[in-house]
């Protein structure tokens, strides 16, 4: 009998690991999303291939739809509206700030849809349910690189054209923007995925209310002119911290006035949201297969 017992407590002891559904609220296991690593990138790479697998054009589609938005932009807010750009060249004020809010737009919409989209996938195999909306949001990154390829080309193209462009300290900003607008669509979209297992109207919410933040998010105008004109109006989107993010980032590659007091809010912002949105993601991932 003591034998049994002892060769139990040496198979015990033997484990390397324990798997248990019993799991604190702040127990985010980011090490387990760090030991995944491999198994992020393939994700990365399986989003951009799927992504354009059957199209004739490719990823030149990341070059038109910003042309496209940049020429109507301009002609709406610049030409008709007649907005201030402050001296920068209106193209590229309404192309900078198209790009960003792009990569924030598709973060956040890809993110809120994560469990109902990988369903099937969620319910075979386990793997930390997190990487799923890291892969969006870095693959969503090579989209970015490709636009600004575009947005740089653009300034050479008026550089050559005799037109001076900016070069200078504020360049060094851009990964932050680019960083705090990453984990800021990482952080909404899953608290929005997280809703929608229950909530399917969140997603339809969704659709047309990042539509309507575009414009509550100084994507087409800067925010020093509307403090000028509406300072009523300009106090009350300061509390949108992605009109500090967009009108920050427009400014660090076009050589406009950055102040690094604009920052503290936004990431503070940001981060409250990430941990709120790993917070309830961890919550939701254990029973979502039955409300999905």
């Amino acid at each position: 009998m003591n034998e049994t017992i002892s060769n139990t407590q040496l198979k015990e002891e033997e484990w390397t690991q324990v798997i248990s559904s019993e799991t604190g609220l702040f127990d985010f296991n980011l090490k387990e999303v760090w030991k995944y690593r491999d198994l992020l990138f393939l994700f990365v790479r399986r989003d951009f291939v799927a992504k354009y697998k059957q199209t004739i054009l490719g990823p030149i589609w990341h070059f038109i739809q910003p042309l496209l938005t940049t020429m109507v932009s301009f002609i709406l807010f610049n030409m008709v509206a007649n907005i201030s750009t402050n001296g920068i060249n209106p193209i590229l004020f309404q192309m900078s700030g198209i790009i960003i809010w792009s990569y924030f737009a598709t973060s956040i919409t890809a993110c809120s849809t994560v469990f109902i989209s990988n369903a099937n996938i969620f319910g075979k195999v386990y793997f930390p349910r997190l990487i799923m909306p890291l892969s969006i949001v870095i693959s969503s990154l090579i989209q970015l690189g490709i636009q600004f390829l575009l947005l740089f080309s653009t300034i050479a193209y008026f550089y050559i054209k005799g037109e001076p462009q900016y070069v200078g300290t504020n360049l060094l900003f851009i990964p932050i923007y680019i960083v705090l607008m990453a984990l800021l669509g990482l952080g909404l979209g899953i608290i929005i995925s997280s809703v929608t297992t229950k909530y399917r109207d969140m997603s339809v919410l969704l659709t047309f209310g990042v539509q309507l933040l575009m414009y509550a998010s100084a994507v087409n105008y800067p925010l020093s002119v509307l403090a000028e004109r509406k300072p009523a109006l300009y106090h009350l989107l300061k509390w949108n911290p992605l009109a500090s993010l967009v009108d920050g980032f427009r400014n660090s590659i076009l050589g406009g006035t950055i102040n690094t007091s604009d920052l503290i809010y936004p990431t503070i912002f940001t981060f409250i949201a990430l941990f709120l949105g790993i917070m309830m993601f961890n919550k939701v991932e254990k029973s979502f297969m039955d409300t999905v």
